[in-house]
């Protein structure tokens, strides 16, 4: 059933604010990367909330934390002797990196209570943008736990199968923000068929393990050795001897760098040749509507995979590797619009308040405006 003028007004500006959130993650994402990429991740030693939102202001503040960072084994073995200008570099990055956190919270939770207040939020939205505030405020806690394995004797950098768990955990946020700002879009939209239902559901879940196994290749930095594509030192698929080297052999998922960029490159596989299938069966059998946005997730898939086939043959720069790492964030968004889309959109009719009309606060109010 179609929504009102002002029903779908309301509705757009709770899209738009969801898609805004969206962006800043996508930001959070990229300034991560290049935190991670300028070994910068662990130049911040403590988890303030609060107060590590106001960066040092004197020079003694300076070097009072430059101070702490000398205590740190990755001063000690990779960064002997550096200076305090080069420490500010590093410094500004992590920094930079917490305090868009900060602002993600802070555009996440005001607009909430105002859209709460103003009636525009539904029970299932709400629930479900609630579910994303608390996975938001346990993501700020992965991250200080990853930060605080790279601070441990004889470590350099975080641990990979954290900053993978990090790096998982906001790419569910943003899927969660995109899924149910495409749940708002007004009018209706019938669902696809059955099997192309479940195949759309499934290429964003492929693509989340996908990124996951992306950040154990960056935790680990598998993508420094075996720059060659498509095979690896010479071969397609490397005998057994080197794939599980290590010892107990389910430790080479994690540690053993041939492994783990061969995980990462059979996956990138499949979600190619699940979503060019998707994209096909679109074609034949779907609504209107479908066979595009398959057909877009399936053009971002093999853009994501050339662009890291190119980053690997070039031993990981830096403007490569992020724009890989945005990238998947673009084919995670696409593929999330899409699968949300294929299960269809009924958004029930509203009627616009009275301009005298108090809006009704908390769930019962919302449920007497069939919201």
């Amino acid at each position: 059933m179609r929504m009102t003028g002002a029903g779908d007004r309301r509705s757009g500006a709770v899209r738009t604010w969801l898609y805004v959130v969206a962006a800043l993650v996508v930001a959070m994402v990229a300034v991560g990367g290049a935190t991670r990429l300028t070994g910068s991740g662990l130049s911040i030693t403590e988890w303030r909330p609060v107060t590590g939102a106001i960066p040092p202001l004197s020079e003694a503040d300076w070097a009072a934390e430059f101070a702490k960072y000398k205590d740190t084994p990755q001063y000690s073995i990779l960064n002997q002797g550096m200076g305090l200008s080069a420490f500010k570099v590093l410094y500004g990055w992590e920094w930079g990196h917490r305090l868009l956190g900060r602002l993600i919270g802070f555009v996440f939770f005001l607009p909430l209570i105002v859209f709460w207040w103003q009636g525009r939020i539904s029970r299932r939205l709400g629930l479900g943008l609630l579910g994303l505030g608390v996975l938001g405020g346990l993501q700020g806690a992965i991250g200080w736990i990853m930060v605080a394995s790279g601070l441990q004797p004889g470590m350099t950098a975080v641990a990979p199968l954290k900053l993978a768990l990090h790096l998982t955990t906001a790419s569910l946020i943003l899927a969660g923000l995109v899924w149910l700002a495409a749940g708002e879009r007004a009018g209706g939209l019938e669902p696809a068929p059955l099997r192309l239902r479940a195949t759309a559901v499934l290429l964003p879940v492929l693509v989340l393990v996908q990124i996951f196994l992306g950040g154990l290749v960056a935790g680990s930095h598998a993508g420094l050795v075996f720059n060659t594509w498509p095979t690896m030192d010479g071969v397609l698929v490397p005998p057994s001897e080197t794939l599980f080297a290590i010892r107990p052999w389910i430790e080479n998922f994690v540690d053993n760098h041939a492994l783990v960029q061969f995980d990462h490159r059979v996956t990138a596989y499949l979600v190619i040749l699940v979503a060019l299938l998707h994209a096909f069966d679109a074609r034949l059998a779907g609504p209107s509507g479908a066979f595009g946005r398959a057909a877009g997730v399936a053009t971002l898939a093999l853009a994501q995979a050339a662009l890291g086939i190119a980053t690997l043959l070039l031993a990981v720069p830096l403007w490569a590797a992020l724009a890989h790492q945005v990238l998947a964030m673009a084919v995670l968004t696409m593929a999330t619009v899409h699968a949300r889309l294929s299960t269809g959109v009924n958004r029930p009719q509203s009627r616009p308040h009275a301009a005298t009309e108090r809006p009704p606060i908390g769930f019962e109010g919302l449920a007497g405006r069939g919201i």
